[in-house]
């Protein structure tokens, strides 16, 4: 058998990892969407490097774009096989992968308002609604816990990943000539301490291993309280200079913490008395979604639910759904705390407030979690001045901060240990995948210090054979 790495390589987003068996049959792990590469990543959301009508099955981990977001694509290249996910995967990826589809059209027509203006032909987004509806027709689950069989040659079990609402981690048991061979898919890795989830699942002896590095040289301040910080940017915004705080978030996982930490501060009759606006219709829905899987939270959570039957909302929230709701909040000069998607600041409502905001020395930008580089987010925390959104160069005036503790991505205490389960000799392969090149040579250095002895980084579509 052999696998390839199409997306996800030396660069965080765009998961997609394609197994080919010797009979021919092949079946993708993820296929994600590439984020915030600048220029490149239009292009490579565009190439697939391999033939989508070919594909037999796609096994997906877990909802989040960069892992769900060319499935409509996908399917619109000739992809017409089964994808697998667990429940709650299916749910987030309805809301999703349709918002996914009319936020392309949204931008898209930014776009080609300039490209006309420049003489530029037209663009088309990568898929419409349409596509979307297709696309999540094809979706079947399978829950954790259970080795479910694809077909002669292809077994595979989910486990929690601990990483967002239904995420998980990829187990095969791949039969081939008479021999077994076991490959464990990561996903991506939540935190041992996460404040709403359970923590990531152990999992079976594996052959070999595709583990995500987002975070595979930091560590996590275990001490740091975040509605405390919160609060501190609350105050320091809102209260002393009267601006707005604009939180980009993505909607799953992030939005509920932000909401989550905000109650805590409520309760503890702490929380300021001010309009606190989530203007995203898809974290409302999404919202909506993490509030039907409470099996999935952790004890602490559990705990809270016995006296607080929605650990989500508190006074003074005010959730925003049309786009003149939206555009309205910029005409209001008072103090407020605008969460809005999404987390990088590359698309959606909240790229429109930051264009409205960013200038005004009052106001805050928040970011709460990863930022690839060359995203809007990632320029913002790496300190420019000037940032060009949709066509127009913006000074940076607003002040920029940070809550880097927030990620849903474990660190690299929390990658060994997820991979504390296995006998690393037994391990004949180790690939990293789903990081920045530099912090994912690093984690390889840690990992053999751990006792892996094969540990790889792949190049986009690179290929490998594996047994």
């Amino acid at each position: 058998m052999k696998i390839a790495f199409h997306g996800a390589a030396r660069v965080v987003t765009g998961s997609k990892h394609l197994l080919t068996l010797k009979n021919g049959k092949k079946y993708l792990l993820d296929c994600g969407m590439f984020q915030g590469l600048g220029a490149d990543t239009d292009v490579l959301n565009r190439e697939w490097g391999f033939n989508p009508a070919e594909i037999n099955y796609l096994i997906l981990s877990h909802a989040h774009i960069d892992h769900s977001g060319l499935i409509p694509k996908l399917v619109k290249d000739g992809f017409s096989g089964k994808v697998f996910c667990t429940p709650a995967t299916k749910e987030l990826s309805v809301a999703l992968l349709e918002d996914s589809a009319n936020i392309q059209q949204e931008d898209i027509k930014y776009a080609n308002k300039r490209r006309i203006a420049e003489g530029q032909s037209y663009l088309q987004p990568l898929y419409d609604i349409e596509d979307a509806k297709e696309a999540l027709s094809l979706f079947a689950t399978v829950e954790y816990g259970n080795w479910f069989t694809i077909d002669e040659n292809v077994q595979f079990m989910y486990t929690d990943a601990g990483h967002i609402i239904g995420s998980a981690a990829v187990h095969l048991k791949i039969t081939e000539d008479g021999k077994e061979t076991a490959l464990t898919f990561s996903g991506d890795v939540g935190r041992y301490r996460d404040v709403i989830l359970k923590s990531p699942q152990e999992f079976p002896q594996s052959d070999y291993i595709i583990i995500e590095s987002t975070y595979g040289n930091s560590l996590h301040d275990p001490d740091v309280n975040t509605p405390d910080l919160l609060l501190q940017w609350i105050e320091k915004t809102c209260l002393q200079k009267k601006g707005k705080l604009i939180i980009p978030a993505f909607s799953v996982g992030r939005t509920q913490e932000i909401l989550f930490a905000l109650n805590q501060l409520e309760i503890e009759n702490r929380l300021p008395a001010l309009d606190y606006f989530v203007d995203s219709p898809l974290s409302i829905a999404v919202t909506e979604i993490v509030k039907k899987y409470p099996q999935y939270f952790n004890a602490s959570i559990q705990k809270i639910l016995k006296t607080d039957n929605d650990p989500f909302t508190f006074k003074g929230l005010k959730y925003v759904k049309s786009v003149d709701e939206s555009k309205s909040l910029n005409y209001r000069n008072g103090p407020m705390v605008i969460i809005s998607a999404s987390g990088m600041a590359e698309a959606g409502r909240v790229k429109h407030h930051i264009s409205n905001n960013i200038e005004n020395s009052r106001n805050t930008i928040l970011m709460v979690g990863y930022c690839e580089p060359h995203s809007l987010g990632g320029k913002l925390m790496a300190g420019a001045k000037e940032v060009n959104i949709f066509g127009i160069e913006h000074e940076v005036n607003a002040e920029i901060g940070s809550i880097r503790s927030m990620s849903a991505h474990g660190d690299y205490n929390d990658l060994c240990q997820f991979l504390a389960c296995q006998d690393p000799k037994k391990v004949k392969k180790l690939f990293i995948v789903h990081g920045e090149y530099e912090v994912q040579q690093a984690f390889k250095q840690r990992l053999i210090k751990k006792g892996f002895l094969d540990v790889e980084i792949p190049e986009l579509h690179y290929e490998i054979g594996l047994g």
